[in-house]
């Protein structure tokens, strides 16, 4: 099996186990292949944590689940380090916490206090977690995978701006149609259609770090590559662009993280459509899950109802395509 293949494997497997949700598959597996985190938003009940499942259980990988509350402890998630007595003597033993595994699901990450989201900081931008003064690496296929709840709902605490940008992607999740709503209620009351994708070998971790290597032969123009640059300039410096409407609605624009992470999504997206150069398309199909929580409104766009999409939408109006 090559690289592409395994990737087409796990593709097809999910999207059997996941109906109607083909743009949230993609977006999860260009958040595997780029070694980006990725959150996803969405009402509850619409299949953001069973996404995540289905693609541990399709991997050869290891999987944790940190299922975020208001009494979560960093420890919880870190873990700590605990006495043992050997021969006599006290020996210090690292227990892991969950973030040790190559999928982590954060799930309802916008439930838990600021020390614990913080706490995922180090772990979600250098691979790697300081216990008690040490420090430990992570494995080398590791993601998190991070579902939350629109911020309206009750009991929930908005995500650091710090933490956000470790995202790769802002994912939002919908309701599916009318045709895919009928397969999920016969596949719910029919056991014989759930079991077609476990008879599937699972996708080994070498292919999927094979398929990262591909993605270093990806190639991108200049001109594309100014073509992002302008695309986050204009968050920033909308005037730059005679943009008036822009210089109202962003009060602070897509760091250069979010530079870098444009350009990885587009590589990636050019790749699963089999292409070796990036397009202006691969551009614009991931630019909103990119910029989409990268950007800060002002007062004015909240009081008037603007989404980050829509904003988005602005700036791709402004900036010409090369």
């Amino acid at each position: 099996m090559t690289p592409r293949e395994a990737i087409a494997s796990l593709r097809k497997q999910m999207n059997e186990r996941i109906i109607g949700q083909e743009r949230v598959v993609d977006r999860f597996i260009m958040g595997l292949l780029a070694s980006g985190n990725v959150l996803v938003e969405g009402l509850p009940g619409l299949a953001k944590t069973q996404t995540v499942r289905a693609m541990s259980e399709v991997m050869d990988a290891k999987f944790s689940r940190i299922q975020f509350t208001p009494d979560l402890q960093p420890s919880d998630v870190l873990g700590y380090e605990k006495v043992y007595e050997v021969d006599g003597k006290p020996v210090l033993h690292l227990e892991k916490g969950a973030i040790f595994g190559n999928i982590i699901l954060a799930d309802e990450i916008n439930r838990a206090p600021a020390k614990v989201q913080s706490a995922m900081l180090e772990a979600m931008e250098e691979k790697q977690v300081t216990i008690a003064g040490k420090t430990y690496p992570l494995p080398e296929l590791f993601i998190v995978l991070a579902t939350q709840n629109p911020i309206e709902q009750t009991g929930t605490f908005p995500l650091p701006e710090a933490q956000k940008d470790r995202f790769l992607m802002h994912v939002k999740i919908d309701y599916v149609d009318t045709a895919s709503e009928y397969l999920i209620l016969e596949q719910a009351h029919n056991k014989r259609m759930k079991t077609k994708s476990e008879e599937e070998p699972k996708v080994p971790q070498e292919l999927i770090l094979a398929a990262r290597q591909e993605l270093e032969q990806i190639t991108r123009s200049e001109a594309i590559g100014k073509y992002i640059v302008e695309l986050v300039f204009a968050t920033r410096y909308p005037l730059r662009y005679q943009s008036k409407q822009l210089e109202m609605l962003i009060e602070v624009g897509v760091s250069p993280r979010g530079t870098m992470a444009l350009d990885l999504c587009a590589r990636v997206h050019a790749w699963m459509q089999g292409r070796d150069e990036v397009a202006v398309t691969d551009v614009k199909q991931v630019i909103h899950d990119v910029f989409r929580h990268r950007i800060i409104q002002t007062e004015h766009a909240k009081f008037n109802d603007f989404t980050n999409d829509k904003i988005i939408d602005i700036v791709l109006n402004q900036v010409p395509s090369p």
